[in-house]
């Protein structure tokens, strides 16, 4: 049978309608959970032009795919339940998604500390063998550092069992079991932190080109992108490590790594393990990192809200909450005043509560080991985070922040401080004697300082080497010695009263 060119383009156009292939991401799928109490953002991909109907529960919504092939749907905000069936139908082709839950949707991302298992943490063995949570569902995103905006990756959602629980994040898991037993609906947890992360790594290329604060960072990368000879490095490695074979003098040589599919690189992470999650709808992000960028704490001042920022547009959906995990307490204790790459770090993640709305701090600077810079204890660590969670998204009476520095007056050798945030008034740890408070006079040299608790709310400070007092630190050091704490026992937030040079002010 002879083919007319019209009937010819005509059968080209039903055959390309029928066989409309659906890709999604894969953070669509089986066993997942969906944000419940805000319109459901659903997106893919078929043949251009194709017809694409969305269903779930009594929910349908319809759109057309634009010339690259992609869907965005939006279906109507839906309570708590399940479960459910997700319908996508595209010409004839047709994807369904089983088992889906709605509930509470959280991002848990950030570097190792993050990334650190269940089973790497505390009582590994007790937590897992309880881990019976049906209706808590998780999810990884591997660890793929490019340039190019990844549109999926290769993971999976899982109910949380004792076997699942184990490779996922601990904080994140202890965070989100919180809010499951306390909420009682369904929790969807997303992990896809990566260890030794810098934060840059997880933002948009030509939005840090864009800004002047980051011009020698990219300079620098700009020269490693030109000259780094990945296959060289690997032949001179092998070439090396033949010779310690032969004469087995010295330590064993280490297998180069990429640093152009590495999680330093600008924008790696925000192509390989952000991109394919976002849009997705969510209720917040709990973020745990900062650890890889302490060397340049100043310029985090600008570079931690401008990322946070970076997401929620992004994501295109509202300015949802994004809570962190302030730098823990590490390497060795010091007996005297000392400046602290560390404690400029915590204080710019500090200040950022006052440069975006929806934002919160878990301090835990009495949680961490002095030989390990990831401390076991991630039990707590998730249930502070929960705590601001709790209070400020699900509306429960409970304390959620630490005490932080307001205001100081000086009167003669004295400095009274005064808290905001001190729940039922401040309180101290382990001994009654107030510690970790240092006094310094206009030549900025830090001594120990005497300090008293004097009100619910205030603290008075001085020291017989100090006459004419100009400022006052609390816990400043990489591992502070130290145990003020609201009487609800949150610990207070590391601060300075001053705004003298710090050691990374020049770093960048």
């Amino acid at each position: 049978m002879r083919l007319t060119g019209l009937a010819f383009l005509l059968l080209a156009a039903f055959a390309s309608q029928c066989s409309a292939e659906i890709r999604t991401s894969a953070v669509f799928g089986d066993s997942m959970v969906l944000q419940r109490n805000k319109p459901i953002h659903v997106w893919g991909w078929a043949d251009a032009g194709s017809s694409v109907e969305v269903k779930l529960a009594d929910a349908t919504a319809n759109t057309k795919t634009d010339e690259s092939g992609r869907f965005d749907v939006e279906l109507p905000k839906l309570p708590a339940g399940g479960p459910f069936e997700l319908t996508i139908n595209a010409g004839d082709d047709s994807v369904t998604y089983s088992d889906v839950l709605i509930g509470e949707v959280w991002v848990c991302s950030g570097q190792s500390n993050m990334g650190w298992s269940v089973q790497q943490s505390n009582d590994a063995d007790l937590e897992s063998l309880s881990a019976n949570y049906p209706n808590i569902r998780l999810i990884s995103v591997p660890q793929v550092g490019v340039q190019e905006p990844q549109q999926s990756f290769d993971g999976r959602w899982q109910a949380c069992t004792p076997e699942t629980v184990k490779q996922f994040s601990g904080v994140g898991y202890f965070f989100g079991r919180q809010l499951h037993q306390t909420l009682d609906v369904p929790v969807g947890l997303i992990d896809n932190a990566w260890g030794g992360s810098s934060a840059e790594a997880w933002v948009k290329r030509d939005l840090l080109e864009a800004n002047d604060n980051f011009d020698e960072l990219m300079a620098r990368w700009e020269h490693t992108e030109a000259t780094y000879d990945h296959d060289a490095e690997v032949k001179k490695f092998q070439e090396n490590l033949a010779k310690w074979r032969d004469q087995k003098n010295g330590p064993r040589p280490n297998n180069p790594r990429n640093p152009l599919t590495g999680q330093h690189r600008p924008a790696n992470l925000y192509n390989g393990v952000l991109y394919p999650i976002i849009g997705y709808t969510i209720e917040g992000v709990v973020w745990y990192q900062g650890e890889s960028n302490a060397g340049r704490a100043y310029q985090y001042r600008e570079l931690f809200p401008l990322m946070i920022q970076h997401w929620r547009d992004e994501w295109k959906q509202d300015d949802f909450s994004f809570y962190w995990v302030q730098l823990a307490d590490f390497m060795a204790e010091r007996d005297e005043p000392t400046n602290s790459a560390w404690a400029e770090l915590r204080e710019a993640q500090t200040m950022t509560m006052d440069k975006l709305e929806n934002t919160g701090e878990a301090v835990i600077i009495e949680l961490g080991e002095a030989s390990d810079i990831h401390p076991k204890n991630k039990q707590d660590v998730g249930k502070r985070l929960a705590r601001w969670a709790l209070a400020k998204n699900y509306g429960y009476d409970i304390p959620y922040r630490s005490p932080t520095y307001e205001s100081m007056s000086v009167d003669g050798d004295q400095v009274t401080l005064k808290f905001d945030h001190v729940g039922g008034g401040l309180d101290t740890f382990d001994v009654r004697d107030v510690i970790g408070f240092t006094i310094a006079g206009e030549d900025k040299s830090f001594v120990q300082a005497e300090a008293k608790i004097t009100g619910k709310d205030t603290v008075v400070v001085s020291s017989d080497k100090v006459s004419a007092p100009a400022a006052v630190r609390y816990a400043w050091a990489d591992n502070p010695i130290c145990n003020v704490q609201s009487q609800e026992g949150l610990p207070m937030t590391p601060f300075r009263t001053d705004d003298w040079k710090g050691v990374t002010a020049d770093a960048k």
